[in-house]
């Protein structure tokens, strides 16, 4: 599944919420391009478990189709 998060900006940003994700689901793979401000996240857990997380840690993803 893979998330645009456009109020996601550095490293720091990067830390946070790949570690929600991994609060979630600590197995899951994370990959996160600041650049084009995109989280992608292979994890049997549902997106939207994942969605919640993420907002959680402050950030607005919105689920890409």
């Amino acid at each position: 599944m893979e998330f645009q998060v456009e109020d996601m900006s550095c490293g720091g940003c990067a830390k946070s919420i790949t570690n929600a994700v991994k609060q979630v689901d600590p197995a899951a793979s994370v990959e996160v391009d600041i650049a084009k401000k995109t989280v992608r996240v292979s994890s049997p857990v549902s997106s939207e478990d994942v969605l919640s997380a993420i907002n959680a840690a402050g950030y607005s993803p919105v689920l890409k189709s």
